[in-house]
């Protein structure tokens, strides 16, 4: 059985009517013969959503229990049993109430998946793991349920459930969405104008960008070269002059006059590339672009122009923007200049923008395109002259008689000319076409190709030998030059690579995706294996169809005995193999880099958990002795039949056990809280519920009359987990009455600032100095001279980490007068971004 498809509905925000469009699609394919089941759905009471579940089939939710209340969560078990073609699940990125199945809800989903079911789901835009920054700077509030990106990116299908702000808050006024005692709070808060449209431009977006993926693989499977204009996608041509910044910033004014433009800067360094391109000025041209929102290449090419479309067409670009030509008016004698080359070949669908600048006309310009040496234009000049410009001047010279040392002056010219132009092959056929037609003309006997004089003789080899020197120069400086730009170009490569290496740079992916823009390649990928038999694997890739095997690639580059970097697209030169084998050996570096760095955060764990057993060994064997002796020599009084205890005695040595138990539950229950959020299995479960209900419990630890209360009745809900809450005050009123003189009782008081709830724990003990404030939250820490029987130093760590579990904070402040004041915060009710989302508010309703 294959895996199901996976399709989701994405949305803005709550209310956009996801789940509608969801139940909608469900009852089309049940009408069209399809067994389709609702695995899990939420209505939240809204009646028009409530009555699409009518006529579909639902699989019984399973019950749970949670710290004392009852939970339903989706039975994965009962829809495996029940095997449908289509189950519809809700609310992709909720988290489960602890012991289901799996943590999230999208792993319900997987295991469906991987069972052959399809399934069909929703998800709101702020959900996504890779936007939580983003969507916590626009409505102030950070997500707590996230799924990740690469889950809602693997569907088969996305579609955007879309509505404008004004309709979904009109939805929110008219009671659609959430009930009538939250709708002023929420059109107040989360669903203002400028929220919603903040929101709904992430999810065109986002969407957006997922269509561009498809396209993509579209246009690779199917080897579309042709440029699609979807989307506005402008290429900057750089050469590291400083008209470059002015290309950048115009580049990204036509950006924005498109919603979704993209600016992609590209250096081209080729043998005869961009002429004295500046590092630096490049560096300040890479960072400019980036801030701007666009992208940096660099990539090496043969040909100028050519590399510039051949890029521009592979990244399906709409735009080329390059300056106006820097060469002087003479220069534009060797040819037209790469723009006027671009412009020419650029076809109907790319549009090419020369932009002026202020250094145009000023030298260090544009260079002609040219081929390999000395290009190919020169090498047909050159021809011309060394064939064409011999016959010229004799025909010139029959009718006119200047004497054979002046006529061999005027064919060596001739012959120097093709040198300079076209190089060896063109100088040595000039050379030798020139020399018979001075034997056969000038040469006496004339008309015949005999020399009578060997004076002659010997002003024709020196003819032909000037002639061929000449030419060898000019070669030779060709090659030389030819050199010398692509050890440039390569010298700028390494660079890059010892720069990356410097900036401590792990990505083996980027360095990969650099790998196959610098080549031209369709897909790279770093391949190994354990020995020389064992099968190959994939340590990393990019592109589509990358090779599994390096026989299967165009150009594979050992880096080892056992890893290979593959290469698919083309079959590089052997010039180009040097710079390759670089990228290699760097990216090995890279892998091995990422595998240590995974290895030493793994040792970091395993130190810090040996530092926390050890502090709790340390705990067991001194704090659990003093309580645990008082018990025992309690009990063992009561037992002795040698005393007879009073009544009084006996209630106190009662009361001692009940101390001592006391003590030792505080402390077992501080260790195993401490474990937890040390191994990361503290879930909370976010609920809305008052102040009042929750704070006063927590005083029960404390003596009578320790500890006053101040919890205002106009306080917003909160949105805690009780339970959490109520051990995290428990422990800082604790810790405040052990410290605060005994005719000083604790005070706790509670108040509202803007999306925040404070509880402040007031003390008038010694206080804490400024630089200690930070140090008493960590694990088995005692502020100054506290005895060993006080604790182990749990209290406060403990605290400070469930308020952080649950989106809060835990911060100490001095009390005006003398004394500590613990500042505990927590999110207002009305701050939740989708109340609809949230777990508690789920279960609740």
């Amino acid at each position: 059985m294959g895996r199901g498809k996976l399709r989701i509905y994405v949305g803005a925000a709550p209310g956009v009517g996801k789940t509608y469009a969801m139940l909608s699609e469900a009852h089309r394919r049940v009408e069209r013969g399809t067994d389709c089941v609702v695995a899990f759905v939420e209505h939240h009471n809204r009646p028009r959503t409530e009555v699409m579940l009518h006529g579909l089939e639902q699989v019984p939710r399973k019950h749970l229990d949670y710290r004392g209340s009852a939970f339903t969560e989706m039975d994965v078990d009962a829809v495996l049993l029940r095997a449908p073609a289509v189950a519809l699940v809700d609310e992709l990125a909720h988290t489960n109430v602890p012991g289901s199945r799996n943590a999230k809800r999208w792993q319900d989903v997987e295991e469906l998946l991987a069972a052959g079911i399809d399934v069909v789901s929703t998800v709101n835009i702020q959900h996504l793991e890779s936007l939580g920054d983003v969507v916590e700077s626009i409505t102030g509030v950070r997500q707590r349920e996230t799924v990740p990106d690469e889950v809602v990116r693997r569907a088969d299908q996305i579609e955007l459930v879309d509505m404008s702000p004004p309709a979904l808050r009109r939805r929110m006024a008219h009671g659609n969405i959430y009930k009538s005692d939250k709708v002023d709070a929420a059109l107040s808060n989360y669903f203002r104008p400028g929220n919603l449209t903040a929101l709904r431009e992430l999810a065109l977006l986002w969407v957006a960008d997922r269509v561009d993926e498809y396209l993509t693989e579209y246009r690779s499977e199917h080897r579309v070269s042709k440029i699609w204009g979807s989307r506005e996608r402008i290429v900057v041509g750089l050469t590291g002059g400083p008209e470059g910044r002015t290309l950048i910033r115009r580049a990204a004014r036509l950006a924005e006059k498109g919603a979704g433009g993209e600016v992609m800067a590209v250096y081209i360094a080729r043998s005869d590339g961009l002429t004295s391109a500046s590092p630096k000025e490049l560096a300040v041209q890479r960072t400019l672009v980036e801030d701007l929102g666009g992208t940096f290449h660099h990539v090496v090419g043969d040909d100028i122009p050519v590399a510039l479309l051949d890029f521009a067409r592979g990244v399906n670009a709409t735009q080329i923007v390059l300056g106006s030509s820097r060469r002087k008016t003479w220069q534009y004698v060797f040819g037209p200049g790469v723009g006027a080359t671009v412009a020419r070949e650029s076809g109907p669908d790319l549009d090419v923008h020369i932009v002026t600048h202020d250094e145009v006309a000023k030298g260090r310009g544009l260079p002609v395109a040219r081929g390999a040496r000395l290009g190919r234009s020169r090498i047909i000049w050159g021809w011309v002259v060394g064939v064409g410009g011999p016959v010229v001047l004799a025909l010139l010279l029959n009718t006119i008689d200047l004497g054979l040392a002046n006529d061999m002056l005027l064919f060596l010219t001739v012959t120097v000319a093709a040198a300079l132009l076209g190089g060896l092959f063109p100088a040595l056929a000039s050379a030798a076409f020139g020399s018979l037609l001075l034997n056969y003309f000038y040469t006496p006997p004339l008309h015949r190709l005999t020399i009578a004089d060997p004076k002659n003789i010997v002003a024709i080899a020196i003819f032909v030998g000037v002639a061929v020197s000449v030419a060898s120069v000019v070669d030779l400086a060709a090659r030389r030059t030819h050199q010398a730009a692509r050890l440039r170009a390569e010298s700028e490569i390494l660079s890059f690579l010892a720069g990356s290496v410097l900036r401590g740079e792990t990505s083996l992916e980027a360095l990969l995706e650099r790998v196959r823009e610098t080549f031209g390649m369709e897909s790279v990928a770093l391949l190994e294996r354990a020995g020389d038999v064992d099968p190959w694997t994939c340590a990393g890739s990019v592109g589509p169809r990358s090779p599994k095997r390096p026989e299967d690639a165009d150009v594979d580059m050992p880096v080892g005995d056992h890893m290979a970097l593959a290469l698919s697209g083309r079959v590089l030169p052997a010039s180009d193999r040097r710079v390759l084998a670089a990228f290699a050996a760097q990216a090995a570096v890279v892998l091995d880099r990422q595998r240590l760095q995974h290895e030493a955060d793994q040792a970091k764990e395993l130190a810090e958990g040996n530092r926390i057993r050890t502090a709790l060994l340390a705990a067991v064997s001194h704090d659990l002795r003093t309580p645990l002796a008082a018990i025992k020599a309690a009990v063992s009084s009561l037992r002795s039949d040698d005393v007879a205890w009073s009544e009084e005695d006996q209630a106190e040595l009662l009361e001692a056990i009940e101390e001592g138990a006391d003590r030792l539950d505080h402390l077992v229950g501080n260790l195993l809280d401490m474990s937890r959020l040390q191994t990361g299995t503290v879930t909370p479960l976010i609920r809305e519920i008052d102040l009042d209900e929750v704070v006063p419990m927590a005083l029960g630890g404390v003596p009578e009359g320790s500890a006053e209360l101040d919890i205002p009745e106009t306080l917003p809900m909160v949105a805690v987990d009780p339970g959490l809450l109520e051990r995290a005050v428990a422990n800082l009123v604790e810790n405040a009455v052990k410290y605060s003189p005994s005719d000083e009782p604790v005070l706790v008081s509670a108040s509202a600032m803007a999306n925040r709830v404070e509880v402040r724990v007031v003390d008038r003990g010694p206080g804490v100095p400024d630089e200690a404030k930070d140090r008493i939250f960590a694990p088995f820490q005692r502020y100054g001279d506290a005895p060993r029987g006080a604790g182990v130093g749990l209290g406060l760590a403990v605290a400070r980490g469930f308020a952080e579990a649950m989106g809060g904070t835990l911060n100490a402040e001095d009390t005006p007068g003398g004394g500590l004041t613990m500042v505990l915060t927590v999110r207002a009710v009305h701050s939740l971004p989708d109340l609809a989302a949230a777990t508690a508010e789920r279960q609740a309703s």
